[in-house]
């Protein structure tokens, strides 16, 4: 009897699941959270959100890989080349730059699925009539879409200097979209004008410290200056890089300033070490820094390290003192160098030959040339380092580097060939240096001249004449003063100067011998064109 009434039981339990299972009430979910940009933009807190997502992809083209996309811009250049023999990337440039190589898809995919993607995102829904609620005026509204527009011609401004003409994307898609075309190069420039133009219109001039990061105006108006120069409207390249020059916010730094400026060193250097990089300490010349925190709660993990110290210093650590044991040992100040990209023995020993003591760029402070075993285990130390010969040393052990990538070790660790300092994007001397550039293309030698003579005389360097300047002066002055932080390949491709300058000065004969005229564009990815089935995504010639 107990088994049948538990029979019984169990038949009913299940009868009214069954009929309760029928009722739509019991299928409903109510979702208790929900992330979407619908939600995400209808308040002014989800706006700020999205900028600060927008500002952290653009920081990834700098430290998304780790040593990839944005050493890419110097190896294989006239300024760097790798001391690794493991190294591949652009050793030969007919095996390496190909469609299918994922240094060719790195830049593409950032800048599609990070930085257009984003840019637009917030485009879109601040520019919707609902939207003007949130902010205080247009002014205000217009500046968060200015924010993102800027990114957005900074990215397609990138895009066509390294890939040529390359699809427009303006809106974002709700469905899959198979169909693309590519645009002229002068085309993806002019759109990427129409965007910073709108950016300089509505940006604020400066914002607050704790805003650090954030784009100003200052920021749009040199991007316009290198844009306007692509377009070769040369008058609108010099009224806006003279807005910059002339707006009383930014001065070229030319007495010590910062956290060691009662220490020995020079003005140059003193650009470069940590804590010096943001206005809010006393630099006038940064227009453009992005944001470096180390470890701090909430952001700043193991990939959010600056890690020039480590892909462009040698790999000291790997150096034998004479007596066959190890001569170096890593420390804070040296940090730990792999070598992955070192500067060429052109600009090491020839670029500055002509004015080798004066130069304060090529000052101990700024050029590390001299080295002495710190390895208290070998009877060598305290000695200096003595002249190498052999291919292991000088291209990867123990060459020159540059001073500027140094800073405190990430998370206090000297072997995580890190630094947590501030990376400067934009500075007042590459302004002076691309309306040298925009003089140059009118022809008006005596202005380019000044401008140059403007960045050497912070540098103590001889005055060039009128005369002198042509491009690949200005290219030379440019390796002098921004190596390791502008694009160089861009700039090269952007001038159709790469190919050339290569077969001059790069250091490795491997190189220089399978560069092509074609190399002077990176192919399209041949990702990019299947994944287009429902048009055809032209490749660039040579490919």
């Amino acid at each position: 009897m107990k088994r049948i009434n538990k029979r019984i039981f169990a038949a009913a339990l299940l009868i009214a699941v069954a009929a309760g299972a029928c009722k739509k009430s019991v299928l409903d979910e109510t979702a208790l959270a929900r992330l979407s940009s619908d939600v995400n933009f209808k308040t002014k807190t989800g706006f700020d959100n999205a900028a600060t997502a927008l500002i952290f992809a653009a920081r990834d083209e700098f430290n998304g890989e780790d040593l990839g996309r944005w050493y890419d811009m110097d190896l294989g250049t006239d300024l760097g080349t790798t001391g690794q023999e493991q190294t591949v990337n652009f050793r030969n440039y007919t095996t390496f730059l190909t469609p299918t190589a994922s240094a060719t898809s790195s830049y593409w995919n950032w800048a599609y699925t990070q930085m257009v993607l984003r840019a637009n995102t917030i485009i879109e829904y601040a520019s919707k009539p609902e939207s003007a609620a949130l902010f205080a005026n247009e002014a205000e509204q217009n500046a968060y879409i200015a924010e993102a527009r800027f990114f957005r011609a900074y990215t397609y401004n990138t895009l066509a200097e390294l890939y040529g003409g390359v699809p427009i994307v303006d809106r974002t898609y709700q469905s899959p979209k198979t169909d693309f075309t590519r645009s002229t190069r002068e085309q993806t420039y002019d759109f990427a004008r129409q965007d910073a133009e709108f950016a300089s219109q509505w940006l604020p001039a400066t914002v607050a410290n704790d805003k650090q990061g954030h784009i100003v105006k200052g920021a749009a108006d040199h991007l316009l200056t290198e844009i306007y120069i692509n377009l070769k409207q040369y008058d609108k390249a010099i009224a806006s890089a003279s807005a910059v020059i002339n707006s009383g916010l930014y001065r070229l730094m030319t007495t010590r300033f910062g956290v060691n400026a009662a220490q020995p060193g020079d003005v140059y250097s003193d650009l470069f070490l940590e804590g010096n990089q943001n206005r809010s300490t006393g630099n006038q010349e940064s227009i453009y820094v992005w944001q470096f925190e180390n470890l701090i709660t909430g952001g700043g993990g193991s990939t959010g390290r600056n890690n020039l110290i480590r892909g462009w210093t040698p790999a000291l650590w790997n150096l034998l003192a004479p007596d066959s044991k190890s001569g170096m040992a890593i420390t804070d100040s040296l940090g730990r160098g792999v070598a992955y990209s070192r500067p060429t023995t052109w600009y090491l020993f020839d670029l500055f030959r002509d004015d080798w003591n004066n130069d304060i760029r090529n000052s101990k402070y700024n050029i590390r040339r001299t080295f002495y075993y710190n390895n208290t285990g070998t009877t060598y130390f305290g000695k200096q380092v003595e002249k190498r010969t052999t291919q292991e040393d000088t291209m990867r052990n123990v060459y020159p580097y540059l001073r500027k990538v140094e800073g405190k070790p990430w998370n206090g660790d000297a072997t995580s060939g890190g630094t947590g300092k501030d990376f400067v994007v934009y500075r007042l001397a590459e302004t002076y240096l691309l309306r040298a550039e925009a003089y140059l293309g009118k022809g008006d030698l005596a202005n380019a001249a000044a401008d140059i003579n403007a960045v050497r005389a912070r540098s103590n360097a001889k005055p060039v004449d009128a005369s002198a300047v042509n491009i690949d002066y200005i290219l030379d002055e440019r390796a002098r003063e921004l190596i390791t932080e502008e694009r160089r390949r861009l700039t090269l491709s952007r001038l159709g100067k790469l190919v050339e300058r290569v077969g001059k000065y790069q250091t490795r004969a491997d190189v220089k011998a399978t560069i092509k005229s074609y190399h002077e564009l990176y192919p399209i990815p041949q990702s990019a064109i299947d994944a287009n089935f429902g048009a055809k995504l032209e490749q660039n010639p040579g490919y």
